[in-house]
């Protein structure tokens, strides 16, 4: 076991995040009564204030309400969620403390502030950061993942305000995680089944070097907490270039997903970029990867789509955020195959080739600063 200076253990610490209250619940449950020593503090953001349950196996600790002067997921960890693990992880009572985010919540935001704390002289400096993890209902994945609902319709949203998709969300939390526990239908005493394209889904979406298991009987505080989270290979999995390519079909029989990686030097012609963007971005896909444009040399732009949403926007100089790698466009998408050909793919191949611009466009260099500014709405006025 690690120590600190003064001879007290140092406590593990795993952060849950999952789109689905019940599976949350269901999966505190069984950690909390799987292993002696276990503890958790659950949290849910409403407008002004946090609600806070702390839970062992012996029940609820602790439930209260704590003031928010801002409803967002930072403030809450910063002001509340470091403090709590601290406490319980000096009470002595308990061997491993469970963060259990609101629901919708992304993992990595959460885990990169905790995992700064940990540091020599931080709030956690006497815990370290173990697993962070997430459910998902493997019976309605393909539909909440390349679905068009949105958050608010589904009740879920972080705040009153949230826009996301239910897609954007539960992408999101899969890609981030270190480990996927996929819940299913029973299938006998020993397993669950999970639909074919599912699991091909799943598969495609969770970041390299993950890990990912079936049904809930197969997740243990004892594996959580002796893995160790690396916030690095986190915020590579969770980058714009960290999208994963899993080329051919899927492992499992009438798996019907598949993965298509969009990937040129030359950079998106702005006006054709306009024509062909709803072809590009709509319909039930997961899309993510960052772009450059014509008129904005230099600048690396990000790309992120699901559930028929699309963002882009400015993520600063190609030489920073990507650092190492020269400037290209490089998106990869993952979608699920109807019977037949592969016309999507052939579609979005077509629009993607249509939207870059030629060789020679692209030699035109500071030309392109003189034109009009087409982009701006969507990546803001550009640099002169």
């Amino acid at each position: 076991m690690y120590r600190t200076g003064d001879g007290r253990g140092i406590i593990p610490v795993s952060v849950l995040a999952t789109i689905d209250p019940v599976l949350r619940d269901s999966a505190l449950f069984g950690l909390l009564t799987d292993t002696p020593g276990v503890v958790a503090a659950r949290h849910d953001i409403y407008e002004d204030h946090l609600r806070r349950v702390v839970l062992d196996a012996t029940g609820v600790i602790e439930d209260v309400l704590v003031p928010l002067e801002h409803a967002c997921l930072s403030c809450a960890v910063r002001e509340d969620a470091v403090p709590t693990i601290a406490r319980l992880a000096r009470d002595g009572r308990w061997s491993h403390v469970l963060l259990a985010l609101p629901i919708s919540a992304e993992p990595l935001p959460a885990a990169r502030s905790l995992a700064a704390e940990t540091a020599p002289g931080g709030a956690l400096d006497h815990t370290r950061i173990a697993t962070s993890f997430t459910v998902v209902d493997a019976d309605t994945l393909q539909r909440d993942l390349l679905g068009d609902d949105t958050l608010l319709e589904c009740g879920i949203g972080l705040t009153s305000g949230d826009e996301r998709s239910v897609g954007e969300a539960l992408a999101a939390q899969i890609e981030q995680a270190d480990l996927v526990v996929a819940h299913g239908s029973p299938a006998g005493p020993a397993g669950v089944s999970l639909p074919p394209t599912a699991s091909g889904l799943l598969d495609r979406l969770r970041g390299a070097g993950t890990r990912r298991v079936n049904g809930l009987h197969a997740l243990s505080a004892a594996g959580l907490a002796a893995a160790t989270h690396s916030p690095a290979r986190a915020e590579h999995r969770a980058h714009p270039l960290g999208a994963v390519v899993v080329t051919g079909p899927g492992g499992v029989p009438d798996d019907r997903s598949w993965t298509l990686e969009l990937r040129s030097p030359l950079p998106f012609h702005p006006e054709r970029l306009l024509e062909h963007i709803e072809s590009l971005g709509a319909g039930g896909l997961r899309a993510r990867g960052v772009f450059h444009v014509a008129d904005r040399p230099g600048l690396a732009c990000l790309w992120d789509g699901a559930g028929g949403q699309l963002a882009v926007g400015d993520l600063g100089p190609w030489s920073e955020v990507c650092a190492g790698a020269p400037p290209h466009t490089r998106i990869v998408v993952v979608g699920v195959a109807d019977s037949g050909p592969d016309d999507e793919r052939r579609r979005l191949r077509e629009a993607f080739h249509a939207a870059l611009c030629t060789p020679e466009e692209a030699a035109a260099g500071v030309e392109w600063l003189w034109r009009e500014d087409h982009l701006a709405p969507w990546l803001g006025a550009r640099s002169a």
